[in-house]
């Protein structure tokens, strides 16, 4: 079986790529923590748009769909799912709230990784819930032509358990000993949770709430305000082809996860940029229109209500759809459509 230890990632020569990445987010983890003092209250109302559009977009990443008025009822007013979709949309958003509230005291052990994946399932009648897989899984893909290509095979279920506790030792050990940073040790960790793939069913959506707990348990908080599963949903291609590469070899202990590592880095950089554009808006206190107006500069290309409503959490829908009217009427915006598919283009 394939043995883990981080001693050639300790030891390893990082490029200046990988090295920026890394000094880049520290920078924004220290600004974020002061604008987080500035303006607690309007920042709070990001804390629940992200909270829905990360259940949304984790579970749509695995096919996992409803409508954008369920999603907003099953996450941020707790509704009783109505069919299995909605049963496992419900369990994403338990996991991820227990942790938002309970992160610090979420110890990184298989236990507590079994406990969560069996929450993860609790609205369901899964006999396989916290419990690690029974049969042989597969990453596979299937081509244009419905021909399906098995791309990596992860350990084998006997293998699984022990695996999964040697993951949790060893990042337990270089991070309490402060033998790798955690911008390392966490991209690594998730790399090999993927590779072992422990369960039946739900390891895509357990490997992205384990990185959002491993990113709290550290201070890396921008999860909390931007939606990091939003991120990886919108350029999901990346994401893939950067788990392929970094998996090759793996089981021989050859894989290299550095493109695994830039990849998972630049999309909490990418969150973390996005929370101080949004910090901006409400730094100083503007009217509605002046706010809306500036969310608007921010959007190329069309845009629709939903994404300002995004960029301004502290306006109310009918004051966004007013500010909306007025820059249409003044010849800033041009709107487009009717109805939901409304969008919105910059004439200035």
């Amino acid at each position: 079986m394939r043995t883990f230890n981080y001693s050639k990632i300790k030891d390893q020569k990082w490029d200046s790529d990988t090295l920026g990445l890394i000094a880049a987010i520290y920078k924004e983890a220290g600004k974020q923590e002061s604008y987080l003092k500035q303006r607690p209250e309007e920042l709070e109302k990001l804390v629940e748009i992200a909270k829905v559009q990360s259940t949304e977009a984790s579970n749509a990443i695995e096919g996992i769909v409803t409508t954008n008025t369920r999603i907003k009822q099953l996450v941020a007013e707790k509704t009783t799912p109505k069919n299995r979709n909605e049963q496992e949309i419900a369990g994403y958003r338990d996991v991820l709230g227990i942790i938002h509230e309970s992160f610090d005291v979420i110890a990184i052990s298989q236990n507590y990784i079994l406990q969560l994946h069996k929450i993860l399932y609790a609205h369901m009648q899964n006999p396989f819930a916290g419990r690690t897989k029974t049969v042989q899984n597969y990453i596979s893909a299937t081509d244009p032509d419905g021909h399906r290509e098995t791309l990596f095979t992860p350990l084998a279920p006997f293998e699984t358990p022990e695996a999964l506790d040697k993951i949790c030792e060893e990042y337990n050990r270089v991070i309490g000993n402060a033998e790798l940073d955690p911008l390392i040790a966490i991209p690594v960790f998730i790399h090999d949770f993927l590779c072992i793939h422990p369960f039946n069913d739900g390891n895509g959506r357990m490997s992205r709430l384990l990185t959002t707990l491993l990113l709290y348990r550290s201070g890396f908080y921008v999860g909390k305000y931007i939606s990091l599963e939003a991120k990886i949903a919108k350029n999901k291609d990346l994401y893939y082809d950067a788990l392929a590469q970094s998996q090759e070899g793996w089981h021989e202990g050859k894989d290299d996860p550095v493109p695994f590592i830039k990849y998972l880095l630049g999309t909490i950089l990418s969150a973390y940029k996005d929370f101080e554009d949004r910090f901006a808006l409400v730094e100083v206190k503007r009217s509605a229109l002046e706010t809306v107006r500036l969310a608007a500069q921010n959007k190329i290309g069309r845009f629709g209500k939903q994404d300002i409503r995004e960029l301004c959490p502290s306006l109310s829908l009918s004051s966004i759809e007013g500010a909306l009217r007025k820059l249409v009427e003044s010849g800033e915006l041009k709107r487009e459509g009717e109805g939901k598919s409304t969008r919105y283009v910059r004439l200035r």
